[in-house]
């Protein structure tokens, strides 16, 4: 019973503090989960960006890492642990268009000894769904979970084909304004040249990076359609311009498209044999 002169709306309210707090731990787990998915692995670190005691910061790390969700390596720090490895490979699987391309991918991959990407749209970015890497010991900075420009890469280019023609600019704009803040970016083609290409790549059905996402690496990119005929995903066929001269692209230009459009097919898309593309 509440005492006397209580307020009656404290006691109704009490209840849902304890839920608030709960979240408000939540959202503090996940952001830290964030922070050491982006190489932020010491205490100091992730307290400055979540703006936490480190008292607190240090609880939160050992009861992740008791759960598997992180894993410490003394001297080094946190990195995701066990757990959410697992969690991952379950999205990945659960999302049908990786299933469906998986295999057409790592054969591209086995025939062309190249890295092998596939991506979908997520805002004025390209989202890595999948990679298989190349069997040449090359290292390039894309994995699994990367966003990049859609308007500096072979898979985004892949992907704008899908796109009105009136959105080219402002993507293209956007991607600019990354470089510009990267100076360590390679510089896009001024707009003409930039148009000029991707209105080529819309008839030939398929897209060239010409070192203008990474410096040293090319790539070759398709478009994937569903049932509707809409572009819905892309892959890309990477690798370091000592291996990709420019008769080599051409030539790999209608195998990547070729794999590309098995996978549209896996997924419904028919070719309409009266148009002389995918338009």
């Amino acid at each position: 019973m509440a005492g006397i002169g209580a307020n009656p709306l404290d006691a109704q309210a009490s209840p849902e503090k304890p839920q608030a707090s709960g979240t408000q731990t939540l959202m503090r787990g996940l952001a830290l989960l964030e922070c050491v998915a982006a190489g932020i692995g010491d205490v100091k670190g992730i307290a400055a960006r979540l703006g936490t005691p480190r008292s607190t910061t240090h609880r939160m790390l050992n009861s992740l890492t008791q759960d598997g969700y992180l894993h410490h390596v003394p001297y080094k720090g946190y990195l995701l642990g066990p757990k959410l490895i697992a969690l991952g490979m379950r999205a990945l699987e659960q999302r049908p268009l990786v299933a469906i391309a998986r295999p057409h991918i790592e054969e591209l991959a086995r025939q062309t000894g190249d890295t092998v990407h596939l991506g979908v749209v997520e805002g004025a970015e390209v989202f890595y769904l999948d990679k298989i890497p190349n069997t040449r010991g090359l290292e390039m900075r894309s994995r699994i979970g990367l966003r990049m420009p859609l308007a500096s890469t072979g898979l985004g280019k892949a992907l704008l084909l899908g796109l009105p023609r009136e959105r080219w600019p402002e993507l293209y704009d956007q991607a600019l304004r990354l470089t510009a803040a990267a100076p360590e970016r390679p510089p896009l083609a001024p707009w003409p040249e930039f148009e000029s290409r991707l209105a080529a790549y819309v008839d030939r059905g398929w897209s060239f990076d010409l070192e203008e996402n990474e410096i040293g690496i090319r790539c070759v990119g398709a478009p994937i359609r569903d049932v509707r005929n809409q572009v819905v995903a892309a892959i890309s066929v990477a690798s370091a311009v000592p291996y990709m001269p420019d008769e080599r692209m051409a030539e790999l230009g209608p195998m990547v498209r070729a794999v590309a459009d098995a996978i549209s097919k896996d997924l419904g898309w028919k070719r309409d044999e009266r148009a002389s593309g995918h338009r």
